[in-house]
């Protein structure tokens, strides 16, 4: 007999929608039918049930939040108070996320990289969302208004208040289907481009020492969007030896078969750099470039001094290492 999945009927929302579909994933639920239902004689007969009864029971495969002291979070390194989707995903993470890679060569160690990376970009988002948590504090007033995020999207396929409900199990399925979309997404990217580029950047970061004796230069044989990485290797490697230098420049290749070489800012996002590129060297280009750095191929170096180029690796690498000198 099919198993069936237990959720609330009404007004949906991305957590539930998104619970429903990890559980989908699952050869044990891989074909259940979701049943939607506030009633509690309901709601028994089924195998599994999220985000409604006010029950939370792991062994019991009950999975509310919604009840008076609950207070679960994905784990210590969180603050976020879980939403079904959390929960779900906190008990059945690992194995959704080999289901999604089924046909992915992904051991057990990246496995466990990703079940905390895909909480940490997509999963707390939702938690939070739905259990009205705000991302800052109340006297931060938004700048402008934010509707087009995963939850703003799962809302929308509700009726109006306006529109009689029509097929609401028909509603639910598409929120579901989108919120597994993006979970698809999210997971295929940074197991198949975000992990290979980590090592990228672990492989530049322990060979930094070999580029330049001062350690504070990073170069990559390949470019890949190293800030996305190099921010938490760095301050990892900061913690175990505090007296680390700071990192300041990166040197990749762009398409073109020329080379960069990139202040890093002071903190993710930031657009100050830790030391940017020297103010003499700022908006200048080609020939003139060169003659004033006193280094050949030089091409252009940005008016912000955040960014600047050369035609070889040994070119960037010396503006690099002449840029540390200066101001």
């Amino acid at each position: 007999m099919p198993k069936t999945i237990g959720t609330h009927s009404g007004t949906f929302h991305c957590d539930e929608a998104l619970a429903c579909y990890m559980l989908h994933q699952l050869g044990e639920y891989k074909n259940a039918k979701v049943v939607r239902s506030r009633d509690p004689a309901v709601l028994d007969t089924c195998d599994i049930v999220v985000d409604v009864g006010g029950v939370y029971d792991h062994d019991g495969k009950r999975y509310d939040h919604h009840q008076r002291g609950f207070d679960e979070q994905f784990s210590e390194n969180y603050k976020t108070k879980l939403s079904s989707a959390g929960l779900i995903y906190k008990h059945y993470g690992k194995d959704v996320i080999r289901a999604i890679l089924a046909d992915e060569k992904i051991g057990d160690q990246e496995v466990d990289v990703l079940y905390d990376k895909i909480y940490e970009v997509l999963i707390e988002g939702i938690d939070g969302n739905d259990n009205g948590i705000p991302r800052y504090p109340d006297d931060i007033e938004p700048a402008y208004k934010e509707s087009t995020g995963l939850g703003s999207r799962v809302s929308r396929l509700n009726p109006w208040w306006n529109q009689p409900e029509g097929d609401m199990d028909a509603r639910f399925a598409n929120a579901m289907k989108i919120t597994g979309e993006e979970l698809h997404e999210r997971v295929r990217y940074f197991a198949l481009a975000w992990m290979p580029g980590r090592k990228v950047v672990e492989q530049g970061f322990e060979g930094r020492f070999e580029v330049d004796p001062s350690g504070q230069i990073v170069l990559f044989d390949q470019f890949c969007p190293w800030k996305d990485y190099l921010d938490t290797i760095e301050e990892d490697a900061r913690t175990k030896d505090p007296n680390l230098a700071k990192l300041i420049y990166v040197l990749y290749p762009d398409p073109a078969n020329n080379w960069r070489v990139q202040a890093i800012p002071e903190a993710p996002g930031s657009f100050k750099s830790r030391h940017a590129l020297p103010e003499a060297w700022r908006g200048v280009r080609d020939n003139e470039l060169s003659e004033r750095a006193g280094i050949e191929g030089c091409i252009f170096i940005h008016q912000s001094g955040f960014i600047g180029g050369n035609k070889t690796r040994d070119g960037a690498l010396a503006l690099a290492r002449k840029a540390l000198t200066m101001d």
